[in-house]
């Protein structure tokens, strides 16, 4: 069974021949990883499908490659972000209200750039590169034009937009209709480059739950995220939607069930319970993470690592399972990731 097939197998809560496994980490942790790309050093299951920079972007990452090592600014994902969005958080505090004028002129300086043909022409040939060597293809929407919920309150404010969503003004519908529009068109992208996996990440949580009510939810983003797997689904009736967000989002697992999602991630298992989210929803979504906290990451021991792995293993597993950590691995000891690849091959061997 080759890396593509076992991962569709356990994502739509099947038997694969072996749990497959999958790593998260940014990029400027890549490089003290291995000799070689790590996810083919490690024998990673998935591939990522990537939008283009634009040409700014790529300057602006030869800049980054000048730096001195020990200079980390994040990455340029992280880092083009706030250029995009308007978005200065150590100039700007994160309360302090972004006006409706200052918003849509925002939006209406960036969608041009946000929908430029450039930014997608390379996913078809980067997904029939991997499935042509046989490994599971999944892809996220750019950051503006991809999120809803983080994406207002970083061009709103964060204060000023929970206010707007709890006045019900129309303008707050609005603003979700605009980043509804730029999600549609990327996934639709996605869906025709034919990536196996659809990456959609909104965070709404928190350690101890939403940040938003489930009802709110419901009003303002259900509907939203239904438009959007629906029209990712009428260019690729098989594709397989995948949800994230950090922190404890218990509370909306049937809703993203309704909306058509299959697989939630990170289930950071500090916040969340992933046994019980397996008895409960065992049979309609499967998980993609739920090892083990950052702490035991940075400052635990392969040994703890393998250990973890195996309790994974033999209370979730076999179906519906993808091990990944449950963090992003910056600063991790290669050891340790190390570690966890050869426990999830061990034992995740069916």
């Amino acid at each position: 069974m080759n890396p593509r097939e076992r991962v569709r197998l356990a994502l739509t809560c099947r038997r694969p021949d072996r749990i497959p496994k999958a790593l998260g980490f940014f990029p400027v942790s890549r490089a003290e990883t291995a000799p070689v790309p790590t996810e083919d050093y490690l024998q990673i299951d998935v591939r990522f499908a990537r939008f283009v920079p634009l040409p700014e972007q790529d300057d602006f990452r030869r800049y980054l490659a000048t730096l001195p090592e020990d200079v980390h600014l994040g990455d340029m994902d992280q880092l083009r972000t706030y250029h995009e969005w308007d978005y200065h958080p150590e100039s700007e505090p994160d309360d302090l209200p972004r006006s409706r004028e200052r918003v849509e002129a925002t939006l209406e300086r960036l969608v041009p750039t946000l929908t430029d043909p450039s930014r997608s022409l390379s996913l078809p040939a980067q997904v029939r590169a991997w499935h042509d060597v046989g490994w599971a293809v999944a892809g996220a929407p750019p950051h503006l034009g991809g999120k809803l919920f983080e994406a207002a309150y970083r061009l709103r404010g964060f204060q000023r937009f929970l206010l707007d969503l709890a006045t019900s003004e129309p303008w707050v519908h609005y603003l979700l209709d605009q980043l509804t529009e730029l999600l549609v068109h990327n996934v639709r992208l996605l869906a025709h480059a034919g990536v196996d996996v659809l990456l959609l990440d909104d965070d709404v949580a928190m350690p101890t739950g939403l940040v938003i009510s489930p009802a709110m939810w419901r009003h303002f983003l259900k509907p939203r995220y239904t438009r959007a797997i629906r029209a990712a689904r009428e260019v690729a009736p098989d594709i397989v939607v995948f949800y994230h967000s950090d922190g404890d989002f218990s509370a909306l697992l049937p809703d993203l069930i309704d909306v058509g999602v299959q697989v939630i991630n990170p289930v950071q298992p500090d916040c969340m319970d992933a046994l019980a989210i397996k008895r409960a929803f065992g049979d309609r979504l499967a998980l993609w993470g739920t090892v083990r906290t950052a702490n035991l990451w940075v400052r635990g021991t392969p040994d703890q690592i393998r250990r973890e792995v195996k309790h994974r293993v033999e209370t979730l597993g076999p179906e519906g399972l993808l091990l990944a950590p449950a963090y992003d691995l910056d600063d991790v000891p290669f050891a340790n990731i190390a570690a966890f690849c050869e426990a999830a091959d061990t034992y995740g061997r069916l």
